[in-house]
């Protein structure tokens, strides 16, 4: 049994926490609002602005999950900095076996539709990224054995903002722009499986991961297919401008990495678990 800390214990925190627990783990989660804590996780109510926190003793694994709850640089910058900042300095002196730290593939700036695998470079071109980056760095620069997770674009329950758009008849598309993503549930399956897999062989684990199913698809082609299952109208095909183009993600995720850890995907493609959700 291990003891674990989720810090930023949100809606994957949560998932995480529970799956842990159901493995025999010890799990603390950590939120400013613990009564969305699930039953059985023992709650820490914390602000990560605060630069002294109750962290308890003894653990072994911390999952930095938190998030910015707004898309302004304020929020990335507590969210992503000054939280693991934070962080950090309340950890000095434990004896951690490892620190994972949940980022995004955002941090990838390809634009061409090309492969990219963890070995890619990044780029910092907008607060966002820039902030997600600053986190990694940190991270990184701990003295603990730490593992970043880049995780593509999350969907599963309560994360259906691509169908309600379908829905709605709101939906449109760039043509030959691909996309990346992944359930919810897969979120949580790595996370548990690389903690798993480093109680056991922590040499197999490796400190850098990407976060994504099998299958980068044009865009296009899941609003169409969606509006297929929704018997939903017409979705609009828009003509990449070329601004639009170095403005917009468009690149090929690779998997391979994590896959070859033994990882096996509850939902390898967008099929598998959009069918689920509608």
């Amino acid at each position: 049994m291990a003891n674990v800390l989720i810090i930023g214990c949100g809606g994957i925190g949560c998932e995480l926490a529970l799956t842990l627990k159901e493995q025999g783990h010890h799990v603390y989660g950590l939120r400013r609002d613990i009564s969305e804590i699930p039953e059985g996780i023992e709650p820490i109510e914390a602000d990560l602005s605060h630069t002294s926190l109750p962290f308890p003793e003894n653990l072994d694994y911390v999952f930095y999950t938190a998030s910015a709850g707004k898309h302004k640089d304020v929020a990335y910058y507590q969210a992503y900095v000054s939280g693991v900042k934070h962080s950090l300095h309340n950890l000095e002196g434990q004896n951690l076996k490892r620190l994972f730290f949940i980022s995004s593939s955002s941090v990838f700036g390809q634009n061409e539709g090309e492969w990219v695998t963890e070995e890619s470079p990044v780029s910092g071109n907008n607060f966002s990224t820039k902030r997600l980056l600053e986190g990694e760095e940190l991270i990184n620069q701990s003295p603990f054995p730490s593992t970043i997770v880049r995780f593509g674009g999350i969907y599963g329950p309560g994360r259906t903002h691509l169908i309600d758009l379908v829905q709605q008849g709101k939906a449109h598309c760039m043509e030959d722009v691909y996309s990346n993503r992944i359930h919810s549930a897969d979120c949580v399956g790595m996370l548990s499986h690389l903690m798993n897999l480093d109680m056991q062989s922590p040499e197999k684990v490796d400190s850098l991961y990407i976060g994504v199913d099998d299958q980068p698809t044009p865009s296009c082609e899941v609003y169409e297919w969606l509006a297929e299952q929704l018997n939903a109208g017409y979705i609009e095909h828009l003509e990449p401008t070329e601004n639009s183009r170095l403005m917009r993600s468009n690149k090929r995720l690779s998997n391979a990495k994590i896959r070859a850890t033994g990882y096996n995907f509850q939902y390898p493609s967008y099929q598998d678990g959009y069918i689920e959700l509608i």
